[in-house]
């Protein structure tokens, strides 16, 4: 059922699934994946490290992966080798989350509008002209933004959990909403629960406690949230941008035919 969702998710992008991907036996697919290399590099954009996963053929078709929150590119660790076998598979992880660096709020502009003139950016480094998106959670608004800016290199759009809509921003934005409009230090410090262990964990189930176990490029940060959540609860756009105590270590499902979830 997996791979068939895989495949009429790719073909509504555009793109057609391998058939080898598809029929392949779990077994098979397990291999296809240890075989692929995946290669962790980086970029400077602006004077700011952005850190990208980068996977494929570079002449095959592109599918860009934008990640949601509170996680980074390691959400499509398990996707990106099901992907390599034909395509050119480029997932980043925007600033303040991942492996990006983490510039202080006071000196960088954390928004869905920068994030996507960054990405923007980064793909032109990379020569990618043309691509897919598949986005998730606030890879949607990074990669509507994109879509706008270059509607003629978008070749499709696979959207999980993507909010487009004022009416997707229920009471939970409320407070948010407040301090986007106010900017005040008392609206800001109510936010800062969100930097917390137990809001990433409610995002993110056991995302911690597995974390010590996870493979090496995850790690567990080594100093608590509260040291950088100044930076993290800055945006214009949307006031939760944060990077997890622990990187995000869970067994994400990214073509789930179910994937809505509350907040």
């Amino acid at each position: 059922m997996k791979k068939l969702v895989i495949s009429m998710l790719l073909a509504t992008a555009g793109i057609t699934a391998s058939a080898d991907a598809i029929a392949a036996p779990a077994s098979a697919v397990a291999t296809q994946a240890a075989a692929a290399t995946v290669h962790y590099r980086s970029a400077t954009i602006d004077g700011v490290k952005m850190f990208y996963r980068e996977a494929g053929p570079a002449d095959g078709p592109v599918v860009l992966l934008l990640h949601g929150f509170p996680t980074s590119s390691h959400m499509f660790r398990n996707l990106i080798p099901l992907l390599a076998d034909r395509y050119h598979v480029i997932a980043p992880d925007y600033p303040g989350f991942g492996q990006s660096d983490a510039p202080d709020h006071r000196q960088f502009t954390y928004s869905f509008a920068h994030y996507a003139d960054m990405v923007d950016t980064l793909m032109g480094k990379i020569g990618a002209r043309r691509y897919a998106m598949y986005l998730m959670d606030y890879g949607a608004p990074v990669g509507y933004r994109l879509a706008l800016k270059h509607p003629e290199r978008v070749s499709g759009l696979i959207v999980q959990n993507g909010n487009a809509y004022e009416e997707g921003l229920g009471a939970f934005w409320d407070p948010i909403k407040t301090y986007w409009q106010s900017g005040s230090a008392k609206d800001r410090e109510a936010q800062a629960w969100l930097v917390g262990l137990d809001a990433t964990n409610s995002n993110i189930p056991m995302a911690c406690a597995t974390c010590r176990g996870s493979a090496p490029t995850i790690g567990c940060r080594t100093r608590p949230c509260s040291t950088g959540r100044a930076t993290r609860i800055s945006s214009s756009t949307c006031s939760t941008i944060i990077a997890p105590m622990c990187r995000s270590t869970r067994r994400s499902r990214p073509f789930s035919a179910n994937a809505s979830r509350r907040r």
